[in-house]
């Protein structure tokens, strides 16, 4: 589906400020009809200029998430302007940073319509057109705390963990109809946007999201590839995402008292001192000048890249690799248990095996990856992606693959020290390469680290060293 001048058609709610507004912009460079959704006038109009500029096209519509009947019709607004709708995007909340006994019926009712029913009603919205199509996608932006409830967030997380719930229950349903309308929800980590400067606040310091902090834009990026790639249940963004899911998985009672020794003091912070009006009852982003963009008050402290999101967005990928490097270590093994007793010219002692082959499942999986994912490796080091570019990556990565097998499968001490030059030579050049195009720089000395570590490993279980 697209609209009538060939754009995918995308609805973002919350889309005046921080992850949705940085996600308008995603969708936008890749030349989409962006429906921006939002209370806040000023934030709106920026977030369309942005959207425009970017290469998209804009619709603005102000509507209050909490309220069926306005989403309804922001929904039918968009199909009649735009045409039939293709993403649907459910990012707006709002929240309340106090203990929960400090929080009025009223607030915390507020602030569960707006986040919990707003995503409902989204959802509802979109489904409404989306079905008789047997077409369309649903992102529903969730978080971390989706999981795992902490101190001094109790509407939010509630909310949270409602909206998982709704999303599974949703996703069932839809599965059971072999329906072509797919739901998915993206785990977020803590981010920096200006909800920290405007949320409603019972906190003696300035509310902060708890470290690590990332940059709207790895969110936004998250959001764009879910929306592409549907399929998947959910995708979790950011390291510490997974840490805490996995952590509440694993030893939630000891969670708890962590978190209710820590939860106070790391939500909070004396270094920022900018503060706007509560945005609870009225948009904080709603009077001409009062426009926040997508980032927050913590720029100085954010994160700008997350190699654990390309992990989230490939576990075939690393599936894998991890499938390709334990058959590497079972071939060295077995190869070292039939060559036991038996005297190779220059082969090892079977208690010297184990060290050479933890070095070449790494490097095994290095390998695989440049290999079949180039593009992914030079984002995360931070390298160009030209065409050239990956067609070194991917003959690097098959000279990774091919001295990871030799040296698995003949551990001499003649191989892993030729292995062991060879790299030492692939760290030189790649120095080298740095230092001629400050453009390969990161990159380059990324690389260049990796192999002279594999070098001075494989000289030293070699005996040269």
């Amino acid at each position: 589906m697209t609209t009538r001048d060939g754009r995918r058609v995308v609805v973002i709610t919350g889309a005046s400020a921080g992850i949705g507004r940085a996600t308008a912009r995603r969708f936008a460079a890749r030349g989409d009809a962006v429906a921006l959704i939002a209370r806040g006038v000023d934030g709106l109009e920026g977030a369309a200029r942005e959207v425009r500029e970017a290469g998209g096209k804009a619709l603005v519509i102000e509507a209050d998430t909490a309220d069926h009947d306005q989403i309804d019709a922001a929904a039918e607004r968009t199909e009649d302007e735009l045409g039939p709708i293709d993403v649907w995007v459910n990012v707006a909340f709002a929240s309340v940073f106090a203990p929960f006994t400090q929080i009025t019926p009223e607030e915390f009712r507020r602030a569960t319509e707006v986040t919990y029913l707003g995503f409902v009603n989204g959802t509802r919205a979109a489904l409404k057109r989306m079905l008789p199509r047997d077409h369309g996608v649903v992102v529903q932006v969730g978080s971390a705390l989706a999981y795992r409830g902490i101190p001094l967030q109790s509407v939010y997380c509630g909310a949270k963990h409602a909206i998982q719930g709704f999303n599974e229950s949703l996703r069932c349903e839809l599965l059971h109809d072999k329906s072509g309308v797919r739901v998915t929800m993206v785990q977020m980590p803590a981010v920096n946007t200006p909800q920290f400067d405007w949320v409603l606040s019972r906190l003696p310091g300035h509310p902060q999201p708890v470290p690590p902090i990332y940059e709207p834009e790895i969110p936004a990026d998250a959001i764009l590839y879910a929306a592409e790639h549907p399929r998947r249940r959910e995708y979790w963004v950011g390291v510490s995402t997974a840490a805490t899911l996995l952590a509440n998985a694993v030893i939630p009672g000891l969670l708890d008292r962590y978190l209710a020794w820590t939860g106070y003091a790391s939500q909070q912070t004396t270094e920022v001192t900018h503060r706007t009006s509560p945005n609870l009852w009225r948009p904080a982003d709603e009077e001409p000048g009062t426009d926040e963009g997508a980032h927050g008050s913590f720029d100085h402290r954010a994160i700008t890249r997350s190699p654990q999101l390309w992990a989230s967005q490939h576990h075939g990928l690393l599936a894998g690799a991890s499938a390709l490097t334990a058959g590497l270590g079972a071939l060295a093994w077995a190869h070292g248990r039939t060559a036991k007793g038996t005297r190779w010219r220059g082969s090892f002692e079977e208690r010297s095996m184990p060290p050479v082959r933890a070095i070449e499942v790494t490097r095994a999986a290095w390998g695989l990856a440049l290999l079949l994912a180039p593009s992914q490796v030079l984002r995360v080091l931070g390298g160009r992606r030209s065409r050239g570019a990956k067609v070194v990556a991917r003959l690097l990565g098959a000279r990774q693959l091919g001295q990871a097998a030799w040296s698995g499968l003949r551990p001499s001490r003649s191989v892993l020290a030729g292995g062991a030059v060879i790299d030492l030579v692939h760290a030189g050049t790649a120095v080298a390469l740095g230092v001629v195009d400050d453009r390969w720089r990161h990159v380059a000395l990324s690389d260049a680290g990796v192999a002279l570590a594999w070098s001075l490993a494989g000289l030293r279980d070699s005996g040269r060293s």
